[in-house]
């Protein structure tokens, strides 16, 4: 982009600003208090940079062909630089978003190093997730009336067992787990969830909440963990237990 393209883009610094501040303040007005409507946003700034480095890595081997090779290496050298210095920003973006979850990077420093530090669990990290796991359960079953406090509790537990940064990733690794369990949650939620002869009082109680998705993904990564969290937060062990054994006795 030339000087002249550049000062005629729509986007100047200005007006993005002035979104942002739009945006914080009709958050405010629906009750969002203004650090999570900043954490939130945050979160999408640095998502859309992490999204323009996977597009930029796409060009490292596109070279155009008939160039020779001075030119093929020239373009892989200028599009690495381009690769890394976007890297940079976007760890920086999320350093911002995460704060002290995620070092700032230094200049000349590689990627940083990740802490497993697990933060309290706080009202937007349960809002997302809430976002991320009722159109996957809905995939599979439809709504019930399990007592949506106590879904809130079950959430906690699950997101107790990850750092921040696998917080703000959580959405995606539950769209995988969805994906490649997709026969067994097809046949779990039909035999046990809403609709089925299973009553909503009982021991399988979760599969009447879309956290039963969120439970389960975490039984299969961090089961351990889980049971740490279940028992901190005094849910009954029956629910875990029970939808534990009932996607055990499934075929697949």
């Amino acid at each position: 982009m030339n000087a002249a393209e550049e000062d005629q883009h729509p986007l100047d610094s200005a007006s993005v600003v002035n979104a942002k501040k739009t945006l914080l303040e009709l958050l405010g007005r629906a009750g969002v208090f203004h650090a999570e409507a900043e954490e939130l946003i945050a979160l999408v700034e640095a998502g859309a940079v992490v999204d323009a480095h996977r597009e930029v890595r796409k060009v490292e081997a596109g070279a155009p062909r008939g160039k020779g090779e001075l030119y093929g290496a020239g373009w892989e050298d200028g599009a690495q630089t381009v690769v890394d210095e976007l890297g940079a920003v976007a760890d920086r973006a999320l350093h911002r978003a995460l704060g002290p979850a995620v070092p700032a990077p230094s200049p000349r420093a590689g990627r940083p190093d990740v802490p497993r530090g697990r933060p309290p669990v706080g009202r937007v990290d349960v809002e997302r997730a809430k976002v991320a796991v009722t159109p996957l359960y809905l995939a599979f079953t439809h709504v019930s009336d399990l007592d949506p406090e106590v879904s809130d509790e079950v959430l906690r537990a699950v997101l107790g067992t990850m750092s921040a940064v696998e917080r703000a990733g959580y959405a995606g690794r539950l769209s995988e787990f969805a994906e490649a369990r997709q026969e067994q949650l097809s046949r779990l939620y039909a035999e046990y969830g809403p609709g089925s002869d299973i009553a909503i009082h009982g021991r399988y109680s979760l599969t009447h909440s879309p956290t039963s998705v969120a439970v389960l993904e975490r039984l299969a990564a961090a089961p351990s963990l889980l049971r740490e969290e279940w028992e901190r937060a005094e849910l009954p062990p029956v629910w875990l237990e029970g939808l534990a054994n009932a996607w055990a006795a499934l075929p697949g």
